[in-house]
């Protein structure tokens, strides 16, 4: 419950600018799912995207079979007033990632530092117990966290960071990495934060 009302916290009280993750567009995510030639229908699901650009630019893409998950509902709010009637077009689940029971599966999940904020082993491996009930025969999933260069809070709070060997441990009983990319983020305070983003499909 904290954490929930911590995030609720934030989106009601800070605009889209006023916070680091902010990207207008989200370059590094949109080149690798357009990279994957994924089909159209594919169920693509953002697991803490709260009012992120994705789901924008996706649907510009045509991509017609999108969710997105986030603990706080003012978050969805927000994206669902800027989306418009093309909030229709999106699933959306108000959920902490942890207590997600996943009704459908998805060919794609993306996580942008969302992750990152699971700090305790058993956080960790509940989050992958759900990827594996989530993910479908053939999904593949890609993350994004704070590498060891990163901050070493967000928000105010903890996170873990992440090397390309601290993955394959994490998510290697499951998958397979695929995809190791590095990006420094500049925020909207023109500060930079370094990124780990990798991908994987199932063993």
């Amino acid at each position: 419950m904290l954490r929930k009302e911590h995030w609720e916290t934030v989106f009601s009280t800070k605009t889209e600018k006023e916070v680091s993750w902010y990207q207008q567009y989200p370059k590094t995510s949109v080149d690798y799912i357009t990279a994957l030639h994924l089909p159209l229908d594919a169920k693509i699901i953002d697991i803490g995207g709260g009012d992120s650009y994705l789901m924008d630019a996706l649907l510009d893409l045509g991509y017609t079979n999108l969710t997105l998950l986030d603990i706080s509902a003012k978050a969805i709010e927000r994206i669902k007033a800027r989306l418009g009637e093309k909030a229709d077009k999106v699933t959306f689940i108000v959920s902490d990632i942890l207590d997600f029971e996943p009704k459908a599966t998805y060919d794609f999940w993306h996580d942008r530092a969302c992750f990152h904020f699971l700090t305790q082993p058993e956080q960790i491996s509940q989050y992958i117990s759900i990827v594996d009930q989530a993910l479908a025969d053939n999904g593949k999933l890609f993350i994004g966290t704070f590498s060891e260069n990163g901050p070493q809070k967000c928000s105010g709070l903890p996170i873990s960071q992440y090397n390309e060997e601290r993955f394959k441990e994490v998510f290697g009983q499951y998958f397979r990495l695929t995809d190791t990319l590095e990006q420094s983020h500049q925020t909207p305070f023109d500060t930079i934060q370094h990124f780990i983003f990798c991908g994987f499909k199932r063993i």
